[in-house]
């Protein structure tokens, strides 16, 4: 079974890949919006797969860490993509949320976002 929770956070980047004079390539700000999925079988006492009162706990610090931020000034973040805010995401919750399946991070006035499912299992082998 999977479930998810979802934040939201406002927040300014800009692309430093993007070329001169491109939009991207000034500071601008979105609303995102991430979703945290977390796969498991409930627990036969419990009856969930994770808490969520627990979960909403570790994604505040994460929400703190992005809402109203200039992402760029983040470590990690320096081109922040939603690519890379899923996978810096990830990387902030994996060692918390056991279960954790998935992290995305969508644009929803856009119309886009990035899904995230961790690292490949090659990538996985190299690490351990």
């Amino acid at each position: 079974m999977r479930i998810y929770k979802e934040f939201l956070f406002e927040a300014a980047h800009y692309l430093p890949t993007a070329p001169p004079g491109h939009p991207n390539s000034r500071v601008h700000g979105h609303s995102f919006r991430a979703r945290i999925t977390v796969e498991g079988a409930p627990g036969a006492d419990t009856g969930y797969v994770f808490h969520f009162d627990e979960l909403s706990q570790m994604m505040a610090e994460a929400q703190d860490a992005l809402d109203h931020r200039l992402l760029n000034e983040i470590e990690g973040l320096e081109a922040p993509t939603l690519e890379r805010v899923a996978i810096w995401l990830w990387n902030r919750l994996q060692n918390r949320v056991p279960g954790l399946a998935q992290i995305e991070i969508a644009r929803d006035s856009c119309r886009e976002g990035a899904i995230y499912c961790g690292p490949s299992p090659a990538t996985r082998i190299a690490a351990e």
